[in-house]
């Protein structure tokens, strides 16, 4: 008992134990939720296995664990942990993750991203599918925040009723309404304006897309609250952003805020904003280091 209590001290300890006590879970599903290193979960994870406190079982490449406490010091671990701080957190990454298990069409998208690209097609690439999608995809009002010069506001132009894009540079609203103008989109709009506060009405839009703008959010967190806000009824969120990463230079070359997402912080924020059918998936990932990877959110407005 003296053993297992200096076990249970120790506060990552705890927040692993109590979702194992839910879960039974890989070291890959931990490092998800809790965003830490894998050795140091594994550090953690040995030490509770040899307290007999977690077990663990071989399935393919990975092993799973699960929890191995008594009852009463089950018990005694769970209002421990609701002491933590992050043990909020914590449950939230644990229901995006066990949603995605329950996804096929999660699975199926993982397959696909995983195959893309191995095989050489002349002519296929991203980009290109990209395009042809957006060729064909109907949609009302669409918000491209952060929107740069707006290369993709332009291509969503041609399909949707109208396309409002934004971003806090003038010189790149004065560029992007030359340009619209040169193109003849008259239903394209640029707005000077903040992530966080958008120059947008209420429920006056169908669709906000943030495409690797969210990482140069101060709060990404009142910039998806502010996407809420401003979607109708029934809306969506597409982000696209990049995976949580180590490169810190990118703070000074591209003047980055945040170093990327991971799945289950982008979900958790979607989540707290009060968006569902919540789903991710990472898309791309690039050949050259630091190997920047892609990641893409979908969800939407309760109607």
């Amino acid at each position: 008992m003296l053993k297992s209590l200096k076990l249970l001290a120790d506060p990552t300890r705890l927040r692993i134990l109590r979702l194992l006590e839910r879960e039974a879970l890989s070291v890959a599903d931990l490092q998800e939720i809790l965003g830490m290193g894998q050795s140091r979960i594994s550090t953690q994870l040995s030490s509770l296995k040899a307290g007999s406190l977690v077990e663990d079982e071989r399935s393919g490449k990975n092993n799973i664990y699960r929890s191995s406490m008594p009852r009463e010091l089950a018990t005694l671990t769970g209002s421990a942990a609701a002491e933590i701080p992050e043990t909020a957190k914590d449950e939230t990454a644990l229901r995006h993750l066990l949603r995605k298990r329950q996804d096929r069409s999660r699975a199926y998208f993982d397959e696909l991203a995983g195959r893309f690209g191995k095989d050489y097609v002349p002519g296929r690439s991203w980009k290109a599918l990209a395009e042809a999608l957006l060729k064909v995809m109907a949609a009302g009002t669409v918000a491209d925040l952060g929107a740069g010069e707006g290369t993709l506001s332009q291509l969503l132009a041609q399909r949707a009723d109208k396309v409002i894009a934004v971003d806090l540079s003038e010189r790149m609203v004065e560029f992007g309404t030359a340009l619209a103008k040169e193109h003849g989109l008259a239903n394209l709009e640029y707005r000077q304006g903040d992530l966080e506060e958008p120059p947008l009405d209420p429920g006056s839009v169908d669709l906000v897309i943030l495409s690797q703008a969210l990482h140069h959010a101060a709060h990404p967190q009142k910039a998806i609250d502010a996407a809420l806000l401003a979607l109708k009824p029934g809306g969506r969120i597409v982000i696209l952003d990049l995976l949580q990463h180590q490169f810190e230079q990118a703070r000074e070359l591209y003047a980055d805020l945040w170093l990327g997402f991971s799945e289950a912080e982008l979900a958790a924020m979607l989540e707290r904003a009060g968006f569902g059918e919540i789903e991710t998936a990472v898309v791309d990932r690039e050949p050259e280091p630091p190997h920047f990877q892609t990641l893409l959110a979908v969800a939407r407005k309760s109607a």
